[in-house]
């Protein structure tokens, strides 16, 4: 099968999925027992007030109506206002996006550099000390109950020795200084970024250098790398330049879907560190009620997650020609 076509079925498969999960948006939301104004808005409006409420959202009109409006208004690029914020849905998500993109996917690259490259060495050395002390190391931090290492981190690091800010994003004596530059204010997120990601750093990295390392261990089995060796090449030239590039393949998948699921937030690390990214307002509108907030919340983060994986399954096929077929 050429590549093209391989594209063109996925991007099918994938449009198809899409308006599956944005239907079960629309039904779960809509299709919820309990009345929707006292169940998403205020339950201490009276009934005529409410009536008014439920005519100006469209929630009076025949379900189908109402999908075709919603499909309509997605087209569009329209999600409604906020009930909590009384603002355009969309203004709110681009506003926290760039905070969330900027902590995960800092840490998610981190984290698969340094978890790589240890998982190299750890499976070269199988066996050996250094090798049982990462692989030891990684499933500890691996295991960590993320909330539980984070308020420990706090409670060191903040609390105790007082280095790091308990949490938000930035100083408020910073930014509303007029003169502090670029260079300052990149270096207050920096600084508060310190221990939020140093705890996604901790709970992530091992699995990485455990996919590569078990990936590696794989294929140094693979005759092309006895064949390597007998031709005198070094192990450091086997390791990096024959046996990492096909060993990587699944820790592609991993780092790429990590990097789509990053989109909504981590719920309980913004949450903890009062970060104000996606995963923090998709808790809230959840728990707050605020219905279009957290449909288009949940949509972007299934949107973001298809077109991951249709691009690992594009680079799957484009590195190993076989998975077309």
């Amino acid at each position: 099968m050429e590549l093209k076509r391989f594209i063109g079925l996925r991007l099918i498969q994938i449009t198809v999925i899409f308006f599956i999960i944005l239907t079960a948006l629309f039904l779960l939301f809509r299709l919820a027992p309990g009345d929707p104004i006292s169940r998403m808005v205020d339950p201490s409006l009276s009934p005529e007030e409410a009536e008014h409420l439920i005519e100006q959202l469209g929630l009076d009109r025949p379900i189908w109506e109402q999908y075709l409006i919603y499909i309509k208004n997605f087209f569009k690029g329209e999600f409604g206002y906020s009930f909590h914020y009384g603002e355009p849905v969309v203004n709110i998500i681009w506003d926290r996006l760039p905070n969330t993109i900027l902590l995960f996917t800092t840490s998610i690259i981190l984290s698969a550099f340094v978890g790589i490259s240890w998982g190299k060495i750890a499976s070269w050395h199988k066996g050996k000390k250094l090798d049982l002390f990462l692989t030891i190391g990684s499933l500890v931090t691996h295991t960590l109950f993320l909330p539980w290492l984070a308020l420990i981190l706090i409670w060191i690091f903040s609390y105790k020795l007082g280095w790091f800010p308990i949490n938000g994003m930035i100083s408020e004596e910073v930014w509303l200084d007029p003169e502090a530059g670029i260079i300052r204010k990149a270096l207050d997120i920096a600084y508060h970024m310190v221990l939020p990601l140093g705890t996604l750093f901790l709970i992530h990295f091992g699995a990485y250098l455990l996919l590569m390392r078990s990936s590696m261990l794989d294929t140094l089995k693979e005759d092309y790398i006895l064949t390597a060796r007998a031709k005198g090449l070094s192990d450091k030239v086997i390791r990096n330049r024959h046996a990492a590039p096909n060993a990587a393949l699944p820790v592609i998948t991993s780092v790429g879907l990590s990097l789509a699921f990053s989109i909504n937030g981590g719920a309980l690390t913004e949450t903890v560190f009062t970060w104000p990214g996606i995963g923090r307002e998709l808790v809230f509108s959840v728990s707050h009620n605020d219905y279009p907030l957290a449909q288009a919340s949940f949509l972007l983060i299934a949107l973001v997650v298809l077109i991951a994986n249709m691009v690992v399954d594009i680079l799957y096929a484009y590195l190993d020609p076989r998975i077309r077929y």
